[in-house]
Protein backbone atom coordinates (compact mmCIF):
# COMPACT_ATOMS: atom_id res chain seq x y z
CA UNK A 1 0.00 0.00 0.00
CA UNK A 2 1.39 3.55 -0.81
CA UNK A 3 2.35 5.97 1.96
CA UNK A 4 -0.25 8.80 2.27
CA UNK A 5 2.22 11.28 1.35
CA UNK A 6 2.48 8.93 -2.01
CA UNK A 7 -1.52 9.33 -2.59
CA UNK A 8 -2.80 10.01 -5.82
CA UNK A 9 -4.47 14.27 -5.31
CA UNK A 10 -8.35 13.33 -5.93
CA UNK A 11 -8.84 15.10 -9.34
CA UNK A 12 -11.50 17.49 -9.45
CA UNK A 13 -12.82 16.32 -12.68
CA UNK A 14 -13.57 12.65 -11.40
CA UNK A 15 -16.99 13.25 -12.01
CA UNK A 16 -16.67 13.66 -15.90
CA UNK A 17 -16.54 9.89 -15.48
CA UNK A 18 -20.26 10.55 -14.85
CA UNK A 19 -22.68 10.51 -17.82
CA UNK A 20 -23.41 13.85 -18.69
CA UNK A 21 -26.33 14.88 -21.33
CA UNK A 22 -25.06 18.19 -21.96
CA UNK A 23 -28.30 20.81 -21.97
CA UNK A 24 -31.61 20.95 -22.11
CA UNK A 25 -34.09 22.90 -24.15
CA UNK A 26 -37.59 23.94 -24.21
CA UNK A 27 -39.51 26.13 -25.95
CA UNK A 28 -43.52 26.49 -26.33
CA UNK A 29 -45.88 28.80 -28.23
CA UNK A 30 -49.30 28.50 -26.60
CA UNK A 31 -51.23 31.97 -26.49
CA UNK A 32 -54.11 30.88 -23.29
CA UNK A 33 -51.93 29.23 -21.50
CA UNK A 34 -49.24 29.94 -18.61
CA UNK A 35 -46.40 29.15 -20.59
CA UNK A 36 -43.45 29.64 -18.21
CA UNK A 37 -45.40 27.37 -15.72
CA UNK A 38 -45.41 24.84 -18.15
CA UNK A 39 -41.63 25.80 -19.53
CA UNK A 40 -41.01 25.20 -15.98
CA UNK A 41 -42.13 21.98 -15.67
CA UNK A 42 -40.41 21.01 -18.95
CA UNK A 43 -37.19 22.06 -17.46
CA UNK A 44 -37.86 19.83 -14.49
CA UNK A 45 -38.29 16.78 -16.65
CA UNK A 46 -34.68 17.80 -18.85
CA UNK A 47 -33.14 18.44 -15.26
CA UNK A 48 -30.83 15.06 -15.47
CA UNK A 49 -29.67 17.11 -18.92
CA UNK A 50 -27.58 20.11 -16.92
CA UNK A 51 -27.84 21.20 -13.05
CA UNK A 52 -25.35 24.14 -13.57
CA UNK A 53 -27.90 26.74 -14.63
CA UNK A 54 -31.68 27.54 -15.27
CA UNK A 55 -33.66 30.25 -16.78
CA UNK A 56 -36.83 30.93 -18.69
CA UNK A 57 -37.54 33.77 -21.17
CA UNK A 58 -41.16 34.61 -21.96
CA UNK A 59 -42.58 37.01 -24.57
CA UNK A 60 -45.98 38.70 -24.14
CA UNK A 61 -46.41 40.36 -27.15
CA UNK A 62 -44.65 43.45 -26.68
CA UNK A 63 -41.57 42.47 -24.94
CA UNK A 64 -39.11 39.62 -23.79
CA UNK A 65 -38.59 38.77 -20.00
CA UNK A 66 -35.98 36.87 -18.87
CA UNK A 67 -35.28 35.14 -15.12
CA UNK A 68 -31.95 33.03 -15.08
CA UNK A 69 -29.79 32.11 -11.82
CA UNK A 70 -27.20 29.35 -11.06
CA UNK A 71 -28.80 26.35 -9.57
CA UNK A 72 -31.37 23.81 -10.22
CA UNK A 73 -34.70 24.47 -11.67
CA UNK A 74 -36.50 24.30 -8.71
CA UNK A 75 -34.10 26.57 -6.69
CA UNK A 76 -33.96 29.36 -9.53
CA UNK A 77 -37.79 29.72 -9.91
CA UNK A 78 -39.89 30.25 -6.94
CA UNK A 79 -43.94 30.70 -7.38
CA UNK A 80 -43.64 34.04 -7.33
CA UNK A 81 -41.39 34.38 -10.08
CA UNK A 82 -43.36 31.75 -12.22
CA UNK A 83 -46.57 34.30 -11.85
CA UNK A 84 -44.62 37.57 -13.19
CA UNK A 85 -43.90 36.30 -16.03
CA UNK A 86 -47.00 35.80 -18.30
CA UNK A 87 -46.92 35.42 -21.89
CA UNK A 88 -47.53 33.58 -24.79
CA UNK A 89 -44.42 32.14 -25.99
CA UNK A 90 -41.46 31.30 -24.05
CA UNK A 91 -38.10 29.24 -24.16
CA UNK A 92 -35.88 27.52 -21.14
CA UNK A 93 -32.48 26.08 -20.91
CA UNK A 94 -30.46 24.09 -18.39
CA UNK A 95 -27.39 23.64 -18.27
CA UNK A 96 -24.34 21.90 -17.98
CA UNK A 97 -20.92 24.09 -18.69
CA UNK A 98 -19.84 22.89 -22.44
CA UNK A 99 -18.26 26.32 -23.41
CA UNK A 100 -17.70 29.68 -21.14
CA UNK A 101 -17.37 29.77 -17.15
CA UNK A 102 -19.32 29.04 -14.18
CA UNK A 103 -21.33 32.62 -14.27
CA UNK A 104 -25.01 34.61 -14.04
CA UNK A 105 -23.94 35.79 -17.11
CA UNK A 106 -23.07 32.42 -19.28
CA UNK A 107 -26.27 31.23 -17.54
CA UNK A 108 -29.20 30.72 -20.48
CA UNK A 109 -31.51 32.18 -22.34
CA UNK A 110 -29.21 34.58 -23.52
CA UNK A 111 -30.80 37.87 -23.68
CA UNK A 112 -29.81 40.22 -27.11
CA UNK A 113 -31.60 43.53 -28.69
CA UNK A 114 -31.73 44.06 -33.02
CA UNK A 115 -32.90 47.33 -32.83
CA UNK A 116 -35.88 47.44 -30.88
CA UNK A 117 -36.55 44.11 -30.86
CA UNK A 118 -36.07 41.41 -27.95
CA UNK A 119 -34.59 37.72 -28.20
CA UNK A 120 -33.82 35.26 -26.29
CA UNK A 121 -31.79 32.05 -27.05
CA UNK A 122 -31.36 29.38 -25.56
CA UNK A 123 -28.47 26.91 -26.84
CA UNK A 124 -27.76 23.31 -26.39
CA UNK A 125 -24.18 22.36 -27.97
CA UNK A 126 -20.79 23.51 -28.72
CA UNK A 127 -19.74 25.71 -31.85
CA UNK A 128 -16.39 24.49 -32.42
CA UNK A 129 -14.98 27.98 -34.49
CA UNK A 130 -16.57 30.74 -32.47
CA UNK A 131 -13.73 31.87 -31.11
CA UNK A 132 -13.05 32.89 -34.70
CA UNK A 133 -16.67 34.01 -34.86
CA UNK A 134 -16.08 36.27 -32.07
CA UNK A 135 -12.92 37.81 -33.16
CA UNK A 136 -14.89 38.51 -36.71
CA UNK A 137 -17.70 40.73 -34.68
CA UNK A 138 -15.52 42.24 -32.32
CA UNK A 139 -13.90 43.67 -35.09
CA UNK A 140 -17.24 44.87 -36.91
CA UNK A 141 -17.79 46.49 -32.90
CA UNK A 142 -20.44 44.20 -32.08
CA UNK A 143 -20.08 43.59 -28.13
CA UNK A 144 -19.98 40.79 -25.47
CA UNK A 145 -20.62 40.33 -22.03
CA UNK A 146 -19.72 36.50 -21.69
CA UNK A 147 -17.63 34.19 -23.91
CA UNK A 148 -20.03 31.77 -24.42
CA UNK A 149 -20.47 30.04 -27.71
CA UNK A 150 -24.28 30.69 -27.27
CA UNK A 151 -23.77 34.57 -26.87
CA UNK A 152 -21.73 34.60 -30.13
CA UNK A 153 -24.92 32.63 -32.08
CA UNK A 154 -27.04 35.05 -30.54
CA UNK A 155 -24.65 37.81 -31.90
CA UNK A 156 -24.56 36.54 -34.91
CA UNK A 157 -28.52 35.81 -35.59
CA UNK A 158 -28.63 39.67 -34.49
CA UNK A 159 -26.11 41.31 -37.03
CA UNK A 160 -27.54 39.31 -40.06
CA UNK A 161 -31.06 40.52 -39.12
CA UNK A 162 -30.15 44.04 -38.99
CA UNK A 163 -28.52 43.13 -42.68
CA UNK A 164 -31.84 41.32 -44.33
CA UNK A 165 -34.73 42.89 -41.82
CA UNK A 166 -35.47 39.58 -41.46
CA UNK A 167 -35.32 37.07 -38.22
CA UNK A 168 -35.40 33.84 -40.57
CA UNK A 169 -32.50 35.02 -42.53
CA UNK A 170 -30.37 36.14 -39.73
CA UNK A 171 -30.84 32.63 -38.64
CA UNK A 172 -30.06 31.31 -41.72
CA UNK A 173 -27.20 32.88 -42.37
CA UNK A 174 -25.95 32.31 -38.82
CA UNK A 175 -26.51 28.14 -39.48
CA UNK A 176 -24.50 29.02 -43.09
CA UNK A 177 -21.35 30.11 -40.65
CA UNK A 178 -21.25 28.07 -37.50
CA UNK A 179 -19.43 24.77 -36.98
CA UNK A 180 -20.44 22.12 -34.45
CA UNK A 181 -23.46 20.37 -33.06
CA UNK A 182 -25.82 22.97 -32.01
CA UNK A 183 -30.12 22.68 -31.50
CA UNK A 184 -31.29 26.12 -30.38
CA UNK A 185 -34.50 27.36 -29.58
CA UNK A 186 -35.21 31.25 -29.86
CA UNK A 187 -38.07 33.82 -28.84
CA UNK A 188 -39.35 37.54 -29.84
CA UNK A 189 -42.54 38.78 -28.38
CA UNK A 190 -44.70 36.93 -30.42
CA UNK A 191 -42.70 33.68 -32.11
CA UNK A 192 -41.36 30.80 -31.42
CA UNK A 193 -38.10 29.67 -33.71
CA UNK A 194 -36.43 26.30 -33.18
CA UNK A 195 -33.59 25.26 -35.59
CA UNK A 196 -30.56 22.10 -35.52
CA UNK A 197 -26.89 21.79 -37.23
CA UNK A 198 -27.25 19.78 -40.56
CA UNK A 199 -25.88 17.15 -39.47
CA UNK A 200 -28.37 16.71 -36.79
CA UNK A 201 -25.74 15.72 -34.03
CA UNK A 202 -27.81 17.52 -31.20
CA UNK A 203 -31.30 16.09 -30.65
CA UNK A 204 -34.54 18.68 -30.76
CA UNK A 205 -38.16 16.94 -31.00
CA UNK A 206 -41.63 18.75 -32.13
CA UNK A 207 -44.68 17.99 -30.33
CA UNK A 208 -48.34 19.39 -30.42
CA UNK A 209 -50.29 20.44 -27.06
CA UNK A 210 -53.42 18.34 -26.94
CA UNK A 211 -56.24 19.92 -28.36
CA UNK A 212 -54.30 21.62 -31.28
CA UNK A 213 -53.91 24.98 -29.07
CA UNK A 214 -50.26 25.38 -29.06
CA UNK A 215 -46.80 23.82 -30.39
CA UNK A 216 -43.90 22.93 -28.25
CA UNK A 217 -39.82 21.69 -29.03
CA UNK A 218 -37.87 20.03 -26.25
CA UNK A 219 -34.39 18.27 -25.99
CA UNK A 220 -36.26 15.05 -25.18
CA UNK A 221 -40.02 13.86 -25.74
CA UNK A 222 -40.39 13.51 -21.79
CA UNK A 223 -40.66 17.22 -21.46
CA UNK A 224 -43.79 17.04 -23.43
CA UNK A 225 -45.15 13.62 -21.51
CA UNK A 226 -45.55 16.27 -18.26
CA UNK A 227 -47.29 19.55 -20.23
CA UNK A 228 -49.77 16.78 -21.88
CA UNK A 229 -48.14 17.01 -25.52
CA UNK A 230 -47.81 14.54 -27.90
CA UNK A 231 -45.21 13.99 -30.46
CA UNK A 232 -45.16 15.19 -33.93
CA UNK A 233 -41.40 14.44 -35.14
CA UNK A 234 -37.67 15.38 -34.74
CA UNK A 235 -37.16 18.93 -36.13
CA UNK A 236 -35.39 18.19 -39.25
CA UNK A 237 -31.40 18.31 -39.44
CA UNK A 238 -30.86 21.93 -41.12
CA UNK A 239 -34.63 23.18 -40.82
CA UNK A 240 -35.63 26.44 -39.56
CA UNK A 241 -39.28 26.31 -37.84
CA UNK A 242 -41.11 29.50 -37.04
CA UNK A 243 -44.34 29.23 -34.38
CA UNK A 244 -46.38 32.37 -34.65
CA UNK A 245 -50.69 33.61 -34.67
CA UNK A 246 -50.01 32.27 -38.02
CA UNK A 247 -49.28 28.89 -37.38
CA UNK A 248 -46.61 26.69 -37.79
CA UNK A 249 -44.29 27.28 -40.70
CA UNK A 250 -40.87 25.67 -42.02
CA UNK A 251 -37.79 26.06 -44.30
CA UNK A 252 -34.67 24.62 -44.89
CA UNK A 253 -32.01 27.03 -43.72
CA UNK A 254 -29.04 25.05 -44.47
CA UNK A 255 -28.54 21.76 -46.47
CA UNK A 256 -29.62 18.47 -44.46
CA UNK A 257 -25.82 16.58 -44.86
CA UNK A 258 -26.07 12.80 -44.93
CA UNK A 259 -22.98 11.72 -42.34
CA UNK A 260 -20.26 10.06 -44.30
CA UNK A 261 -20.49 6.47 -42.56
CA UNK A 262 -23.86 6.47 -44.87
CA UNK A 263 -22.36 7.77 -47.43
CA UNK A 264 -19.40 4.83 -47.12
CA UNK A 265 -22.65 2.56 -46.25
CA UNK A 266 -24.69 3.62 -49.60
CA UNK A 267 -21.46 3.25 -51.78
CA UNK A 268 -20.60 -0.39 -50.28
CA UNK A 269 -24.48 -1.98 -50.87
CA UNK A 270 -24.43 -0.13 -54.48
CA UNK A 271 -20.56 -2.14 -55.12
CA UNK A 272 -20.51 -5.73 -56.98
CA UNK A 273 -19.85 -8.43 -54.70
CA UNK A 274 -18.14 -11.32 -55.48
CA UNK A 275 -20.17 -14.73 -54.36
CA UNK A 276 -18.23 -18.41 -55.13
CA UNK A 277 -16.33 -16.76 -58.01
CA UNK A 278 -19.39 -14.98 -59.18
CA UNK A 279 -19.82 -11.39 -60.02
CA UNK A 280 -23.32 -10.05 -58.19
CA UNK A 281 -24.39 -7.14 -58.77
CA UNK A 282 -26.74 -6.07 -55.63
CA UNK A 283 -28.35 -2.91 -57.30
Amino acid sequence: MLPDQWAPTPDPRADDDHLHEECGVFGIFAPGHDVARMTFFGLRALQHRGQESAGIAVGDGTTVLVRKDLGLVGQVFSEADLSAMPGKVAVGHVRYGTSGAKSWEAAQPHLSAINEVIIALAHNGTLVNSDHLRRELVNLGVPFRSNTDSEVAAKLIGYFTQQTSRLREGIANTMKLVEGGYAMALVRDNALYAFRDPNGIRPLMLGRLSGHDGWVVASETCAFDIIGAEFVREVVPGEIIRVSDDGLTSMQGVPRRIPRQLHLRARLLRAPRLRQGRVVDLR
